[in-house]
Parts: C-alpha cells; sequence; structure tokens
C-alpha cells in the first residue's frame, strides 16, 4: 500500500509543479519522476528488510539476501534510467521485466504468510495477491503509458 501512496503523491505533487513552472502538464514526465520516487522508496526496504526480503525470495535461487541486495540497486538503477532521456526506453522495458519476475516472489509470500519486513509466517497470506497482482500491473501498464509509449 505505501508505495501505491508514494506513487499517487508524489505524482500529484510532480504534475502540480510543473504545471505552476511551465504553465502546461507534462503527464509522462511527471508519471515517470514519480514512478522514480517510488522505486527509490521501495529500494529503501531492500536494505533496511533485507532479512525478511530474502524470505520471499524463490527457493530455487541461492544467495538470497544478496539476491534482495541486488534488486534494490536494480530499483535505484531504474529510477535513475528512467529520468535520463537517453536511457528512458531501455530502463523502461527492463523494469516491465523486473516487475514480472517479481511476481514468484510476491506468490510465494502470500502463499507462505511471508511477513517481509522480518521474514516470520505471519504476513497477510493469500489476501495480499488480491492487492499485489493488480499492483504489479497497474506499475506495468504505468511504466508503459509514461516511459514507452509516450
Amino acid at each position: 500500500m505505501k508505495p501505491l501512496l508514494v506513487l499517487f503523491l508524489s505524482f500529484a505533487i510532480v504534475t502540480a509543479v510543473i504545471r505552476l513552472s511551465s504553465g502546461q502538464f507534462n503527464l509522462p514526465l511527471a508519471g515517470r519522476i514519480a514512478m522514480a520516487c517510488m522505486l527509490l522508496f521501495t529500494a529503501v526496504g531492500h536494505f533496511i528488510f533485507t532479512q525478511g526480503m530474502a524470505a520471499m525470495v524463490p527457493d530455487l535461487l541461492p544467495y538470497k539476501k544478496e539476491v534482495v541486495l541486488l534488486t534494490g540497486v536494480l530499483e535505484i538503477v531504474f529510477a535513475i534510467g528512467l529520468l535520463v532521456p537517453r536511457l528512458q526506453l531501455p530502463t523502461a522495458w527492463l523494469l516491465l521485466l523486473f516487475f514480472i519476475l517479481m511476481v514468484p516472489a510476491n506468490v510465494k509470500a502470500a502463499m507462505e504468510n511471508v511477513n517481509y519486513q522480518t521474514g516470520e509466517l505471519n504476513g497477510p497470506g493469500l489476501a495480499y495477491l488480491w492487492f499485489r497482482i493488480p499492483l504489479q500491473l497497474l506499475f506495468i501498464v504505468w511504466v508503459y503509458v509514461t516511459a514507452i509509449r509516450n
């Protein structure tokens, strides 16, 4: 829920700032900046909740903590890439792939009731997927509309 709030709130603020400063709306730019803010926000979680997020990594992958740290670094790289015009398009396509590849971790977390902050098995369970899968789809559409299609 927090990433969604960060995405929408930052989009609203950036849209207003762009409108006030330029007299025009630039929704694709505002959308990319908002996605970058959301990615930076979620990247921080990878470094704060490394142990808990490692419990979400599918069992077939070794080095779970390292995978969590790497994905946190990737989120920072994606945030920067979305804001660099020359890198925007390749970054957006890689980010779409990244969002798709994160689905198994979210499914595992839901199936095993993983609490991503602690790694304990007292998380929200399958109800989490009713929110997380549509959220993941929203992120995919958001990136496509603001960074690929524009």
